[in-house]
């Protein structure tokens, strides 16, 4: 292990276009050069947990380290996002990453099991309007604000990390970085790029849930074509949910990508995502007053022969790389996408005609809310910037500037059923759909925005660092419902966003900062409008966050820590004066401090640990009832712990954790008909994992799910509430060649 010292110089140097050239393929090398059962406590593919390592290149760095470089296994010190210039530990911001290894070790499946090991994340269930991953972050909404490789992945749908390298979570308002939205933070996924060194790797998984999955992993140079290569990821999944009848996921996906001029001072990526699902989708058990209704985990109240989900997504991506010096680099970066998606979906709803809150459960029904949306989303975008290191006199400075451009459109079509029937509530019972359609809805919404950036981050000799940064966008929206009351709205915001940090850094391996940032959430920020809404200005959002940074145990180990306030000053409320308008009179407030740990305690011992205490509240509202109430599925602690172990007989390795939620509510507003709130009680859940390297190239692995079978809530709405899975087993092997 090289001196403390010495990792923290490597990884400053690692910044510069010339070394991030070279690092992928060191890295590569280094990784695939540990024996096969060995690879969870280095990482498989250390050299890829960022995009701008991914571009691999041959020459050797002897002051680098596996470790030192990315950190080995959990251990990631270098974020992806190109505008994010300094090392994790020298950035002024709370971000988790998920690297790659985690979620093999976890076994996951999805985005959305990769997101319960970052804390101040609470997953939400798919609403009338949007399907597929919804989540809050430090108590704020951030379904629109997923990203792929730094650029808006907007589509509703089931995310799959079948082509993910990573996923980071940066926490707090970030409009400076990522325009409209993040109040609470986003979701950047990071995707696999081609690397020069060959490699194949094979996984298939069969789950006591009815889980079939297959992936492949295969990576080529191409010959005669000097610093060029191939990549190609497939995934075929199937799986039921425990303890769930009905409910059925089915996910195909596909993601080819090539490089050119890996190792060289000009570098392209060509890359190409499908994913598409078919699924049987389950919106779970209805509210009963103020909590979950208390029968069968197991109830489904839907249509299972004629309810579905069906997504199709098609994202094509080009990245241009150049370096004009050491300490010059201009990226650009080119998408078009596409998100198909149908749906007809049954959301229970009790049925409190004529009941009292003694009336047994035997007794009580259940309507089914049907909820039909088809629609095509579609993403256009081209982001360029800059990033410079340069110095004036005694004062280093690390620039980005950037413009980014894009137009983004939506165009729902919405049904209404008649006659549909409901059912027993503690017996539910499927009969064939065919009820009666008419034509509720028919928008079509068409978007640009247009911006400009720059951030600065200079550094004052050795313990000093300040950033500053602005950024100015223009979202223009355009709004049409053709079915009667035909509307036309329009709105234009031009808003500015801000960020301001301090860092002090007493020794090489830590970090102390000070950190204010800015965001904005426009009325038509999910591609909507609606006459309530079309004429306020967005609600502006700001941040306050302490925290600090340090490596220890020979930098092994990352421990971080934050103090943070959120503040959304002028929330949309309903105006008191008419009901049927809104008006920026709320305040909202998150306070909270997250710790977290990160990487090897011994060599054989390795953990990722992160818990979170927020206090949320609605602290003014023209809405008597919300004031104090706390933020919608914004649980006051969550935790999550996860243990890796390798035994020293045949290098075993044995893994298990525990994530905690607290009790959350689903809304904020008491519900229009009880009037109460909705409450759904905290939780715990076990998981647990052994792997066995049968031989070199070939490992079995078996994870275990919720091992004392709790039953919890896991994705809650206002009106309807996702049971967790029961106890569940996943047996995968691993081949590589």
């Amino acid at each position: 292990m090289e001196p403390l010292l010495t990792h923290t110089r490597s990884l400053r140097f690692s910044t510069t276009p010339s070394l991030r050239r070279a690092a992928g393929t060191t890295l590569l090398a280094t990784s695939l050069a540990v024996p096969a059962h060995t690879q969870s406590a280095h990482a498989q593919s250390a050299h890829a947990q960022s995009g701008q390592d991914a571009t691999a290149g041959p020459v050797q760095i002897p002051t680098v380290s596996v470790e030192g470089a990315q950190g080995g296994g959990y251990q990631v010190q270098t974020p992806a996002l190109t505008k994010l210039m300094e090392p994790l530990i020298d950035t002024p911001q709370s971000i988790n990453v998920i690297p790659r290894q985690l979620m093999t070790d976890q076994g996951a499946t999805t985005v959305a099991d990769t997101l319960r090991n970052v804390p101040g994340v609470s997953l939400g269930a798919g609403e009338a309007g949007a399907q597929g991953n919804n989540l809050t972050i430090r108590g704020f909404s951030a379904r629109n604000d997923f990203y792929l490789d730094g650029m808006r992945d907007f589509g509703s749908y089931y995310r799959d990390p079948f082509d993910l390298e990573s996923v980071e979570v940066l926490k707090g308002p970030a409009s400076i970085l990522f325009g409209r939205g993040s109040t609470g933070g986003v979701v950047n996924q990071v995707t696999k790029r081609p690397q020069l060194s060959p490699f194949t790797t094979f996984t298939t998984s069969i789950g006591t849930d009815g889980t079939y999955r297959f992936t492949s992993d295969i990576n080529r140079p191409i010959e005669g074509l000097k610093g060029s290569a191939v990549r190609l990821n497939l995934m075929g999944n199937l799986n039921g949910v425990a303890g769930r009848d009905d409910a059925e996921y089915r996910r195909l996906g596909i993601a080819p990508s090539v490089a050119f001029g890996l190792g060289t001072e000009t570098r392209l990526f060509v890359d190409y995502y499908h994913l598409q699902e078919y699924n049987t989708p389950d919106y779970g058990l209805p509210w009963l007053y103020a909590s979950p209704a208390n029968v069968s985990r197991s109830n489904f109240y839907g249509f299972p022969d004629s309810d579905y989900l069906r997504t199709n997504v098609n994202v094509g991506t080009v990245r241009f790389e150049h370096d004009f010096a050491d300490n010059v680099t201009v990226h650009n970066q080119f998408r078009y996408a596409s998100y198909g998606r149908a749906t007809r979906i049954t959301e229970p709803q009790v049925n409190y005609t004529g009941i009292t809150p003694i009336t047994p459960l035997s007794a009580l029904s259940v309507n089914r809310n049907m909820i039909p949306v088809d629609s095509t989303e579609t993403f256009l975008q081209n982001q360029a910037d800059v990033t410079v290191r340069f110095t004036t006199g005694p004062i280093s400075h690390a620039l980005v500037a950037g413009v980014e451009l894009g137009r983004e459109t939506s165009d729902p079509t919405r049904l209404a059923y008649s006659g549909v029937t409901g059912t027993s509530l503690i017996a539910p019972y499927a009969v064939p759909f065919i009820f009666p359609s008419s034509l509720r809805q028919n928008v079509s919404t068409t978007s640009t925005m247009y911006s400009g950036y720059i951030m600065d981050t200079i550094s004052l000799g050795e313990h000093w660092e300040i950033t500053g940064g602005i950024r100015f966008d223009q979202f223009n929206t355009h709004y049409q419902q053709t079915v009667a009351p035909a509307t036309y709205l329009s709105r234009t915001d031009n808003m500015p966003s801000y960020r301001t940090a301090l860092v002090y850094k007493p020794q090489s391996n830590g970090s102390i900062y000070f950190a204010y940032g800015t965001s904005f959430n426009p009325s038509a920020e999910s591609l909507s409008l609606a006459t309530n809404t079309a004429g306020l200005a967005p609600e502006e959002n700001v941040s306050y966050e302490l925290g600090t940074k340090w490596d220890v145990l020979d930098g092994r180990l990352t421990l971080s820590g934050s103090l943070f306030q959120i503040l959304k000053l002028n929330a949309r409320v309903p105006d008191p004066n008419n009901a049927a308008f809104n008006i920026l009179g709320g305040n909202q407030r998150v306070r909270g401090f997250e710790i977290g740990a990160v990487g090897h305690i011994t060599d054989r011992w390795e953990v990722f640990y992160g818990f979170s205490h927020l206090t949320s509240s609605v602290t003014a509202s023209t809405l008597p009832a919300t004031v104090g109430q706390p933020l919608a599925n914004t649980p006051e602690n969550t935790l999550s712990l996860w243990n890796t172990y390798t035994l020293p007989w045949r290098d075993v390795q044995i893994g298990g954790g525990i994530q905690f939620v607290s009790q959350r509510i689903a809304s904020s507003t008491p519900n229009s008909t009880t009037g109460q709130i909705e409450v759904a009680p905290g939780y715990y859940t076990l998981q647990a994992m052994a792997r066995y390297p049968v031989s070199p190239g070939f490992d079995l692995q078996l994870n275990i799910f919720n091992v004392t079978n709790t039953r919890y809530y896991d994705l809650l709405h206002p009106s309807h509430v996702v049971p967790g899975a029961a106890t569940s087993a996943l047996l995968t092997a691993t081949f590589r060649l």
